[in-house]
C-alpha cells in the first residue's frame, strides 16, 4: 500500500509573495485567488467519515491479511489460480484507494497549513494509522515475488490478471532488493519514528524559520521572493538575512542531513544497492547508464549554457559578474507590472486550447471546480505542487501565485502535471502513478506551449529578448541547477559513508558543485556555502532532483517534434500521458522516434537552451 505523495517543483527558483500589507497589496493586483474545496475528499480534519474510513481500512487490511497470508502460492498454483489471484490484487487496489484518500486529505490539509498545531496532530495521526493498517498488507508483494516466474506467467494468461501484468511486473523488478518478511515489517513500522520524523522536524523547522530584512522578519517565503524584487538593495539584503539566519540553524540541518543518509545509506545496504542512486533509479524505472549519460552531457554543457549566459546576464546588468543574490534578478528592460489571476488563467487554457481542446477542457476543471490553492498564507507549503490523489478523486494543484511571468509558467507546469493525472487515473490506483522520469514531461510540456504562445503574441523586441531571457533561466534552473543538486546529493551520500559530515564540509561541496555550474560570472559571496539547507528535495525524496533535467531534455526533444509533426501528434501525445504507469518510458517514446539511451538524444535537448542563448546573444 502506499500513500501518493506531491510532485513538486520546490527547490527550483522561489517565486511567492509576502504576508501581511504586501500579501493585501498583491492580493489586490492580482485579484481574487482561489483557494481549493478539498470537501471532494472529506468535509474538515474532525468529519465522522475520516474516522469511519480509518476504522474500515483497518478491517479490511487485517481481512485481507487472514485471507491471503501464507497463500499465495497455493493459490495461484489452482487451476483458477489467476482468477483467484486478480480478485486479491483488485482488494488490494480498493485499499490502496482508501489509504490514498485519507493520506493525501492528511497531506494536502497540513500543506495549506503546517504551524497550526491540529492540524499538525491530525496529519501525524493518520500516517500513523497508515503506517499500522499496512503492516497487514507488507506480505502480499514480498510472496507474490517470491512465487515462480513461470507460473505467474501461466496465471496472466487469465484475461482478469493479464489486466494487472504491468503492475506486477513492475514489482517484481524490486525482487532482488526484497529482505525476508519481518525484517520489512520492522523497517516499514520504524519509518514513522525514523525519516518520516526527520521529515516533519525539517518542514516544521522551515516553516518556523524567521529572516530580519529592513527591520521586519519575515518568513522563509517572502524572502526568497525579495531575490527576485526590482531593487538591487533589497535583493542583497535578503540574500544576507538568508545567510545569517541559515548559518545559526546549520548545526540542525547537518544533523538532519547527516541522520537521513545515514537511515538511507543502511536501507541500501540491507537490500544490497551498489550505487548511493540505484534505489531512486529503480523507484523511476530508467537505467543508470541512462542517467549517467544524461549528467554527463549537462555537466560537459554548462559552459555553453549557464556560464555563456549568466556573462550575457552580466552584461546586461552593465558587471562583469552578478552576486550570488543576484542570480535571478528581473532584467532591466523586463516588463514591470502584475499579472492578474484571470489574465493567467486565460494565458494558461488559450496556450493548452491551441494544442488540444480536451486537454484544456480538464485544465479548465481546476479553475471551475475549485482544485487549486493559489494564496501565500502564513505556515503554507513554499513551492508548488500537483498532488494526484487518488483515481477515485481528482488531482490537487498547491501554488503561491504573486503575478509575476514565472508564476504563470508555475501556474502551466502544475496543470501540466494536472492534466497528467487526470488521464492517467482510469489505469487505477496501482498503474496510474507514473515514474517521475516522465511525471515531468507533462508539467515542462505545458510550460513550453505557454511560452510559445506569449512569446508568437510580443512583437516589441525588448520585451520578447526579456522573455527569451527568463526561458532560458527557467530551463537553466530546470536543467543545470537540478544536475548540480543530483552532484551534490551524491557527494555528501557518497561521502556521508566514512562518517558525519560538519555543516561546514557540507557547504563545501554545496560551493564546489555550485561554482562549476554557474560559472565565472556569478560571484558567489560569503553566506552562500548554507544555501543548500532550504532544498527540500534533498530531505523528502533524495535523488528525485534529475528528473527535473530528463522532463526538460525530452520535452525539448518531444517539442521539436510537435513542430514538424503530421496531424496526429496531439492524440498520440495524450495516449502517452493516459498510459500512467503502464508502459516504459522507452516503449511510450517510440511512437515519437526518441530513444534516450541514444548518448545524442541528450544533446539534441540541450541545443535548444544553447539555440535560444545563440539568439539571445544576437539580439545583443
Amino acid at each position: 500500500m502506499s500513500v501518493k505523495s506531491a510532485t513538486s517543483r520546490a527547490g527550483k527558483t522561489s517565486r511567492k509573495s509576502a504576508t501581511g500589507s504586501k500579501a493585501a497589496a498583491a492580493k489586490s493586483k492580482t485579484g481574487k485567488l482561489p483557494e481549493w474545496n478539498l470537501a471532494d475528499l472529506y468535509s474538515g480534519i474532525g468529519a465522522a467519515e475520516i474516522a469511519r474510513d480509518l476504522q474500515t481500512m483497518d478491517a479490511e487490511c487485517i481481512t485481507f491479511e487472514t485471507d491471503y497470508k501464507g497463500k499465495l502460492a497455493e493459490g495461484v498454483a489452482r487451476d483458477d489460480g489467476g482468477l483467484w489471484l486478480a480478485e486479491a490484487v483488485k482488494r488490494y487496489e480498493a485499499i490502496d484507494d482508501l489509504a490514498g484518500r485519507l493520506g493525501s486529505y492528511a497531506g494536502l490539509v497540513h500543506a495549506g497549513d503546517s504551524v497550526d498545531p491540529a492540524i499538525s496532530k491530525f496529519y501525524g495521526d493518520v500516517s500513523e494509522r497508515l503506517t499500522a493498517a499496512s503492516v497487514h498488507l507488507l506480505f502480499f508483494a514480498l510472496e507474490l515475488n517470491r512465487i515462480d516466474d513461470a507460473v505467474i506467467e501461466r496465471a496472466m494468461q487469465t484475461a482478469e490478471l493479464g489486466h494487472y501484468r504491468p503492475w506486477i511486473e513492475d514489482l517484481r523488478k524490486d525482487k532482488p532488493y526484497q529482505l525476508e518478511d519481518r525484517v520489512e515489517q520492522l523497517f516499514h513500522e520504524k519509518s514513522q519514528s525514523g525519516y518520516a520524523a526527520w521529515n516533519r522536524l525539517f518542514d516544521q523547522t522551515i516553516s518556523g524559520l524567521r529572516f530580519k530584512v529592513g527591520g521586519k522578519e519575515l518568513a522563509i517565503e517572502p524572502t526568497l521572493n525579495l531575490l527576485q524584487d526590482r531593487a538591487p538593495e533589497k535583493r542583497k539584503a535578503a540574500g544576507q538575512a538568508l545567510a545569517k539566519t541559515f548559518k545559526d540553524n546549520e548545526r540542525t540541518f547537518a544533523l538532519v542531513t547527516n541522520t537521513l543518509a545515514k537511515d538511507k545509506e543502511i536501507s541500501d545496504r540491507w537490500r544490497g544497492f551498489k550505487d548511493v542512486a540505484d534505489s531512486r533509479h529503480l523507484n523511476n524505472r530508467v537505467e543508470r547508464e541512462v542517467v549517467d549519460a544524461l549528467v554527463g552531457s549537462v555537466r560537459a554543457a554548462y559552459p555553453r549554457l549557464s556560464h555563456r549566459y549568466y556573462k550575457l546576464k552580466a552584461g546586461w546588468f552593465k558587471k562583469k559578474k552578478l552576486a550570488h543574490w543576484d542570480r535571478n534578478a528581473p532584467l532591466p528592460f523586463a516588463a514591470t507590472g502584475t499579472i492578474a489571476w484571470p489574465e493567467a488563467q486565460k494565458m494558461v487554457l488559450t496556450a493548452y486550447r491551441g494544442f488540444s481542446a480536451e486537454m484544456a477542457a480538464i485544465a479548465e476543471r481546476f479553475f471551475t471546480d475549485r482544485w487549486i490553492d493559489a494564496p501565500v498564507r502564513p505556515g503554507k507549503a513554499p513551492g508548488a505542487f500537483s498532488h494526484p490523489t487518488t483515481p477515485s478523486a481528482h488531482p490537487y494543484v498547491l501554488m503561491n501565485y504573486q503575478g509575476k511571468p514565472r508564476d504563470v509558467m508555475t501556474l502551466a507546469h502544475e496543470l501540466g502535471h494536472g492534466v497528467h493525472q487526470v488521464l492517467a487515473a482510469k489505469n487505477g490506483a496501482l498503474m496510474a502513478p507514473t515514474p517521475l522520469t516522465l511525471a515531468e514531461t507533462a508539467s515542462v510540456f505545458g510550460e513550453m506551449l505557454t511560452f510559445k504562445r506569449l512569446l508568437s503574441q510580443t512583437k516589441n523586441a525588448r520585451q520578447r529578448q526579456a522573455l527569451l531571457a527568463g526561458k532560458v533561466e527557467d530551463m537553466i534552473n530546470t536543467v543545470v541547477r537540478q544536475i548540480a543538486f543530483y552532484s551534490f546529493e551524491r557527494a555528501v551520500h557518497t561521502e556521508r559513508k566514512n562518517g558525519e559530515l560538519t555543516a561546514e564540509r557540507i557547504g563545501q561541496i554545496w560551493l564546489s558543485v555550485q561554482g562549476e555550474s554557474l560559472g565565472p560570472a556569478i560571484d558567489i559571496r560569503p553566506g552562500y556555502e548554507n544555501f543548500w539547507m532550504y532544498i527540500p528535495h534533498f530531505i523528502h525524496s533524495p535523488f528525485y532532483v534529475y528528473a527535473y533535467a530528463f522532463g526538460d531534455c525530452l520535452v525539448n526533444s518531444l517539442y521539436a517534434v510537435y513542430e514538424n509533426a503530421s496531424e496526429g501528434f496531439a492524440e498520440r501525445y495524450l495516449a502517452m500521458l493516459a498510459a500512467g504507469g503502464t508502459k516504459h518510458y522507452s516503449e511510450l517514446l517510440k511512437p515519437f522516434g526518441l530513444d534516450a539511451k541514444n548518448p545524442q538524444f541528450w544533446d539534441g535537448g540541450l541545443s535548444v537552451i544553447a539555440g535560444m542563448i545563440d539568439e539571445l546573444e544576437e539580439m545583443g
